[in-house]
Formats: structure tokens, sequence, C-alpha cells
């Protein structure tokens, strides 16, 4: 019996090298950051972020290689604070270590302040990985001391060469004439994770009844109705639930959106991803339609971050019902984007000099501030003068949304602005 038989195909195929590696040839290919770093042998810390299975872990390992430097890692779901600092004694003992934390967003405060000295002092490069935008998810000391790399999802080719180098390749398949006939529900119910793909693929070649054969979409299917679960409980249709839930709410079904609530609740979800979907659609698909969705959506991750399993379910439905029956508007965000567009292809415009911030005596003898006229002494504390640059004077960025709450809105800038921006 082999002695990797029980081992799943997708670790049997993880890549050793970087010339092995499938996908992520910004970061991997010649010349590259992370080719660079193991070529000259310097290692600095590092934040990866990107999708589930598209090779975090495996340039950890890689790179750990590469570096020939000893190597421990810790799963942020069951590691804390003496974890970590047990792995930070080992690393001093051996002079220097590459640290690997998955899941690093799900370390809270305390646990990333415990690294903190570690990697300043250069005891332990850390190497963290996440499916979270870090930008929220680690604190700003840390993350100023690690380079950010974007993992982009797998591209259709990617996948592909994946499949076939496995057919080719692993000791168990290799021998098996096995052939890929469609490939369309591999690919789908992956989701772009290699991982899920490679597993999937071994599952329904193992369903085969012969040792070679041909794998069609409805062998596929049937595979994943009976057996997939066992290999990605709580990640299954991960992205494809988050999308449901997010399209449910914005489309104003609480009774969808609470259902796909429920899916994430008993899929293992973590509740404070659930919670900054929300505080992101409050804004964006409702904004100043009902500015008060803002308010609960924050207090919302506010109190499950405090609360915890199972209770927060209760916060989560209140939340999820509130935003799914509130009216809708995405006139904010259409706002901003028109504005990023704009600077973009308009440059750093001159600030028009009475709007101009004026602390210094120089500055006023330049006539910065001057002519400035104070809102609340006039009438109605309002008073026409020009806020944009001369070159963009009367562009209009922020158009109200068609409901009550900016109708309100629409009204005052109308009495304000109606000559200019045409309210």
């Amino acid at each position: 019996m082999p002695k990797n038989e029980h081992i799943p195909l997708a670790e049997r195929m993880r890549p050793h090298t970087l010339q092995d590696f499938i996908g992520q040839e910004h970061l991997v290919a010649p010349g590259k950051v992370l080719e660079q770093m193991i070529r000259n042998k310097t290692a600095h810390s590092i934040i990866f972020w990107g999708p589930p299975g598209v090779g975090k872990t495996t340039l950890a390992q890689i790179i750990a290689r590469g570096l020939d430097i000893p190597f421990f890692t810790l799963s942020a779901i069951d590691s804390g604070v003496k974890d970590v600092r047990a792995v930070i004694e080992q690393a001093k003992r051996a002079g220097h270590a590459l640290l690997f934390i998955d899941e690093i967003h799900r370390f809270n405060k305390a646990q990333q302040d415990s690294l903190l000295g570690a990697v300043e002092k250069g005891i332990v490069t850390l190497i963290g990985a996440t499916t979270e935008n870090p930008s929220f998810e680690v604190i700003g000391a840390l993350l100023s001391r690690c380079q950010v790399y974007v993992l982009r999802p797998l591209s259709e080719d990617d996948l592909v060469h994946l499949v076939e180098n496995a057919l080719k390749k692993d000791e168990q398949l290799k021998d098996k004439s096995v052939t890929i006939k469609e490939w369309g529900a591999l690919l789908q119910l992956s989701g772009g994770d290699a991982r899920r793909l490679l597993n999937l693929l071994e599952l329904v070649v193992s369903s085969l009844n012969d040792k070679s054969g041909e794998i069609t979409n409805a062998q596929v299917q049937e595979v994943v109705q009976s057996k997939m679960a066992l290999y990605d409980k709580t990640g299954e249709q991960h992205y494809d639930i988050i999308s449901a839930f997010i399209k449910s709410l914005r489309g104003s079904d609480p009774n969808a959106a609470v259902y796909y609530l429920a899916r994430m609740i008993e899929g293992g979800e973590d509740p404070l991803f659930i919670a900054r979907r929300m505080l992101i659609l409050a804004s964006e698909d409702i904004g100043n339609a009902n500015p008060n969705a803002l308010l609960l959506a924050t207090t919302t991750f506010q109190a499950v971050e405090r609360v915890g399993w199972p209770e927060s379910r209760i916060i989560l439905a209140q939340c999820v019902t509130y935003l799914a029956a509130s009216p809708k508007s995405n006139a904010s965000y259409l706002a901003i984007n028109k504005a990023q567009e704009l600077v973009k292809n308009t440059g750093d415009l001159p600030i028009p000099l009475h709007i101009r911030n004026a602390p210094t005596r120089l500055m006023k003898h330049l006539d910065y501030g001057k002519g400035y006229q104070y809102a609340h002494d006039y009438e109605g504390n309002f008073v026409a003068q020009e806020f944009m640059p001369d070159a963009i004077s009367g562009t209009t960025l922020y158009e109200p949304g068609q409901n009550a709450g900016e109708e309100r809105l629409r009204n005052y800038l109308r009495t304000c602005w109606k000559e200019k921006y045409g309210y």
C-alpha cells in the first residue's frame, strides 16, 4: 500500500518550488517580488490577502524552504497568546524563524500584540494569511511592519492546468487513463479554490468503475450531492451564499436574506464577517435613504463582537431584517465613484484661495482664506460661494436617490444650489 494513499490529492500535489506553482504570476514569476526574495535569501514579513485555495499556505512553505530557515505554523482558530510565545521562544533559540499564521484575521488585538516585539526585533519573520481585508483585521502597528501582497482568484486556465497536472503526475492518478470530457461542473463547483478542485477531482475519479474513463458534468454533480460536504463542510458555496445574502438584502427580501443568514450560521461562518458585510451594505445600498441603517449595522457589529455565539444570531437577524426592509439608495456610492474618477482625470487642481487654511502670516499675505464667508453668519446658515476648483465648477457628483429620505435632501439642496447644480 503506498504510504501516501490516504493523503488528499490537494496535499499530494502541493508544489515545493515557485517553478511548480500555478497562478499568482505577479508575485512568483522571474524577477517578481517573491522570486527575488528567495533568490536573494532576504526575508521580510508578509500578509497574504486573497480568497481560499489560491496558494497562501503553499507560498509560505515555499518561502521557508527557499530561505532554509526554521518554519513554524499556527492556526488562528485554535492558537492563543501562549502558543505564540512558545514559538517565539523556539525562534530565539534557533536565532531566527519564519512563523506562518493561517487566518490571522481571527487573532484578537492581544494575540496580535504578542507578535509585535518578535517581528520588530527580527526574531521571527511573519507570514500571515487572510481572506479578509487586513486594513480592518490586522492592528496598525503589526500591519505597518508587514508588506501586504494580494493573491488573485485563479483563472480558468490555472484551474485546468492544475487538473491536467494532477492527472499526469500524481502517483495514484497517472495510470488511470482518465480524461475530462466536460469541464463546466468541475470548474464551477470548485469556486476557484484549487484545494477544493483537486479534492473534488479525486472524489470523482474514485467513483469511476474502471481504471479509465471520461468525466462529465453529470458525474461531477452526482458526486457533489453525495460526498463533497465531507471535504469542505464549512466552506461549501461560501462565495455563492454571501453573494445571495447581499443581493437579497439589496433586493429588499427579508425572507431570503434571513434564510441565507441561517445557511451561513449553520455552515460555521464567522459572525463578524457577516456583520462587516452588512456594515458595507448599509452605506453602499441604503445610504441616506435611511441613515439609521448604518447606525444599526455599526451597533450590530459591536454587539456581535461582545456577545459571540449563539446569541449573536438574534442580533444579526434583527439587523438583516431591518436592512432588507429599508428603502434603498446607492447615491453616495455612485457619488464617491464619480468623484474618484474625476480626481484621476483632472489631477491636483488648485483649491480656491478663499477656502484654504491660513495658519501663518505668509499664507494670509498670499490671500489664503481671504473672502471666505462663514455660513452661520447668514440667514438659514447658508451663503452661496465657490467650493470647487475653478476647472470643475458646477460639476454634480451627488444625485439624491428617488426615496423620501433623499427627497428631503434634494429639496434643501435645490433651495441652496438650484442655479449651480440643477437640483
